[in-house]
């Protein structure tokens, strides 16, 4: 048992996993990566199930929750489901919050998502680490091939990656699960793959990062919170967060950084070839 105030957030949550995980037990430690990477599951599975997932016993799981500064199981599934049932309604949900707030008109709606945008800019400007992007941009110009993986969410990031990266002449294939089709037998050794998922973080990408990763190939992650699975692998993380209206997140920051990374690729391969 422990003595810790329990999580009242998700954001509290992801910032105690991350403080203590590293110095969990390997039982304990399994429950956190499995938990990390699928947040979307606890508001709505079992003990059983969740425990059954991290391959661990459920005393386990219940140790790991207690570890947390929750009373067991019950406290932080509660957690949970009042955290998601606020963040990550349906659609259908999502829209009627918005008219209810009366924020559905056409040109409400713009400024929402303008100030939104502003302020994940604004974050992504203050926050980034600049030391961590310049080796990014040092790690992918030297790279013989470029792998690029997204998808859901995501997936609008990774094809401008990939459209970009194409009209500067950089090798890059996109990963894109058309036809059902798995073409990582096309990265070689010495390839740098570009991961990019946020949470729910999506298993395709976290699988292919994980396959790159265990070429022993760079792997770069653009990814959001502390907990997020890609930075379980070593990855170059760069980490950006948007701000939502009503639920609905779009992608300024996350495009801006990508754009900002093709440039200096670029820039950097053409100084490389003078």
């Amino acid at each position: 048992m422990t003595d810790q105030t329990a999580p009242v957030s998700l954001e509290e949550f992801n910032h105690r996993l991350a403080e203590i995980s590293e110095a969990m037990p390997k039982r304990l430690r399994q429950c956190a990566e499995f938990v990390a990477q699928n947040t979307d599951r606890i508001a709505v599975s079992t003990v059983a199930e969740l425990s059954a997932g991290a391959g661990v016993q459920p005393s386990a799981f219940m140790r790991f929750c207690q570890l947390l500064g929750f009373s067991g199981f019950s406290e932080m599934q509660k957690m949970f489901r009042e955290t998601y049932a606020q963040k990550w309604p349906d659609y259908a949900t999502r829209l009627e919050n918005l008219r209810a707030s009366g924020a559905d008109s056409p040109s409400a709606l713009l400024a929402e998502f303008v100030e939104a945008g502003r302020l994940s800019l604004e974050n992504l400007a203050s926050s980034i680490d600049a030391g961590s992007l310049e080796e990014t941009v040092n790690v992918l110009a030297a790279a013989p091939m470029i792998h690029i993986v997204g998808f859901r969410r995501a997936f609008p990031v990774a094809s401008y990656l990939s459209y970009a990266f194409e009209k500067m002449d950089i090798p890059a294939v996109l990963h894109d699960g058309v036809g059902k089709l798995n073409p990582r037998h096309a990265i070689r050794k010495g390839d740098v793959m570009i991961a990019i998922t946020f949470a729910p973080y999506s298993q395709e990408t976290i699988d292919l990062a994980a396959y790159a990763r265990g070429l022993g190939n760079p792997v770069v992650a653009i990814t959001d919170t502390m907990t997020s699975p890609l930075r379980r692998i070593d990855a170059l993380t760069l980490a950006v967060s948007e701000v939502d209206v009503g639920a609905f997140r779009a992608l300024s920051a996350t495009l801006s950084l990508a754009i900002s990374l093709a440039v200096a690729i670029g820039a950097k391969r053409d100084q490389a070839a003078q």
